[in-house]
């Protein structure tokens, strides 16, 4: 057991000058405490120079290898010092312990842990399953049904075909025969045409119930081992999911009032009351519960991201980001309870004393100048939008009607329509990508490159809302073309053109290893927190709803 004295890390420099925080991290928007981004330095100077333990972070270029989040909590000690104590997400080196490191929450790995035993009747019952599906009898015998099945639609198929055939002829024949014979010859043929058709009824009769005999020995034997396949699955379903429910309640996480809950308890009242893959296995998590467990208070978080870039997700080498949604937020929320938290700054009205600038207006449509941290539609805790400050000006407007959003920190045109009319004439120019647009940003790096385009579909991160993903499987297609303006103490300035409007577009085309690798300035998201994101919707180019005259309007950025 690691002694908690040993993962205590004093500071190799002195600190008297830093002021400690007043609160403790808001963690999942944040921006790291000066001490911190020391501890962080200090981490990862040990992670270059360290030689306990190898894993392949890809830092050398290696693009097989795997980056990891790693965390570090400024604490005050029992003994009332001030130092740090860092943690990792998930496992490193196939290990859940390493030297220096708090430990998980629940070690499953270790050799006491029932997770062993139950894993290894699941890995017994996976191997039944597979010899089951890889049993050549079994095999056979479903080819054999594929075939059997194919032939005798086939064959039906040929059968009702002459069926219509001869219905056909004998309608042609009655016809004939109803214009040149008598009753007593009309009679007879009548009945000889239908004992025809009757006999190729009985075709049809008696040819199902031949294949049907085929068919039937064939489903027989093959359900007898198609039953002894579904038992083993559903016994490893049930195993796996007692297993999975095990691991749920041994998963308990303390808070600084001593209360303690089970991944289970924390979960069951969300919308997703079954607990992602993964979840307590965060570095944010471990580092608290460890803290709480052994007398430490917590002071500060910061998590940085270590290595290459996952292939979806955008994480740059030695960034700091925010605690992840999905797994973390229940988890935390019950952590921190008690806590003196920083408040969330995304509940704050950013913009509340920031003018709308109206740049043009008439009866059809308008256009504004909206400022960054202004929503450009009412939030789930802000109402203060674009939307709602033009519907105050325009009350007696059909409208406004909302054509397109910029992200809340985002400045810069955006057009409203005013009347239904105009409303469907200005969608239609969206849509078709009759609507030229320019944005400008402030990248954080240079750009060789003097221009570029960039193709990388798109989709939600379904764990990590609202995070978007690059995703070539799923994903939408999502097109940007680029210009380098200038690069400034190293800092790159770029014109970017949209030719799609995918959520986050341009801030993951940049930001993404496969783009151009360098996230925007003041990017909360997918880069570090700054004065506000440098991003501005400068020019836009639209016809009038109504006289169809091209309109170009432009208006600078302030960064």
């Amino acid at each position: 057991m690691h002694h908690p004295e040993n993962l205590f890390t004093r500071f190799e420099s002195d600190i008297q000058s830093y002021p400690l925080p007043e609160k403790f991290t808001f963690p999942f928007y944040y921006q790291p405490h000066p001490l911190c981004v020391l501890a962080a330095e200090q981490l990862q100077h040990h992670l270059l120079t360290q030689q306990a333990w190898h894993h392949d972070f890809g830092i050398d270029g290696n693009s097989s290898a795997t980056g990891k989040m790693f965390g570090v909590l400024l604490v005050e000690s029992p003994n009332k010092e001030i130092g740090y104590l860092s943690a990792f997400s998930g496992k490193i080196a196939e290990q859940n312990l390493l030297p220096g490191f708090v430990p998980p929450v629940f070690d499953m790995l270790t050799e006491e842990s029932f997770f062993h035993a139950d894993l290894a009747e699941i890995t017994r019952l996976n191997l039944e399953v597979k010899q089951q599906q890889s049993n050549p009898r079994y095999i056979q015998l479903k080819k054999t049904l594929k075939e059997l099945t194919a032939e005798y639609s086939l064959a039906e198929q040929q059968q009702r075909d002459a069926i219509i055939v001869g219905r056909a002829k004998r309608k042609q024949q009655r016809q004939q025969a109803e214009a040149g014979l008598d009753k007593h010859q009309l009679d007879a043929l009548l009945i000889e045409l239908s004992k025809e058709s009757v006999a190729e009824k009985n075709v049809l009769k008696y040819l199902k119930l031949e294949w049907q005999d085929k068919i039937d020995a064939v489903e027989t034997e093959l359900g007898a081992l198609t039953s002894t396949l579904d038992t083993l699955k559903e016994q490893r379903k049930q195993l796996s999911n007692a297993l999975q429910n095990k691991l749920f309640e041994q998963y308990r996480f303390l808070n600084i009032r001593g209360e303690q809950r089970s991944l289970r308890s924390i979960f069951a009242p969300t919308t997703s009351p079954t607990p992602p893959a993964g979840a307590g296995e965060c570095a944010a998590p471990k580092l608290l519960h460890y803290a709480f467990k052994h007398g430490f208070k917590p002071l500060a978080l910061a998590e940085f991201w270590w290595g290459v870039s996952p292939k979806s997700e955008i994480r740059q080498h030695g960034k700091f980001y925010p605690s992840c949604n999905s797994k973390c937020q229940p988890i935390l929320g019950h952590m921190l309870e008690g806590m003196a938290v920083d408040d969330n700054p995304l509940e704050e009205n950013w913009a509340e004393d920031k003018e709308l600038e109206i740049l043009f207006e008439d009866e059809a449509m308008v256009v504004v100048n909206k400022p960054s941290g202004l929503l450009s539609v009412p939030g789930k805790t802000i109402t203060d939008s674009a939307y709602t400050r033009l519907q105050q000006r325009y009350p007696n407007a059909e409208g406004p009607f909302v054509i397109h959003r910029l992200d809340m920190a985002t400045s810069g045109l955006l057009v409203f329509a005013l009347t239904k009319r105009a409303n469907k004439s200005l969608q239609k120019q969206f849509i078709s990508r009759g609507v030229q647009k320019r944005y400008v940003a402030l990248l954080e790096g240079a750009v060789s490159d003097l221009s570029g385009e960039i193709n990388l579909p798109m989709r939600g991160d379904p764990v990590g809302r609202p995070r978007q993903l690059v995703c070539f499987e799923h994903g939408k297609p999502a097109h940007t073309y680029w210009e380098k303006i200038a690069t400034v103490e190293g800092k790159s300035k770029l014109y970017l053109y949209p030719k799609t409007g995918r959520t986050h577009q341009l801030r993951v085309h940049c930001a993404h290893h496969l783009g151009l690798n360098l996230a925007m300035v003041g990017d909360t998201l997918y880069g570090e927190k700054a004065d506000r994101l440098h991003l501005h919707a400068e020019r836009l180019e639209l016809s009038h709803p109504y006289s169809h005259e091209r309109l170009v309007f432009q208006i600078d950025a302030e960064f």
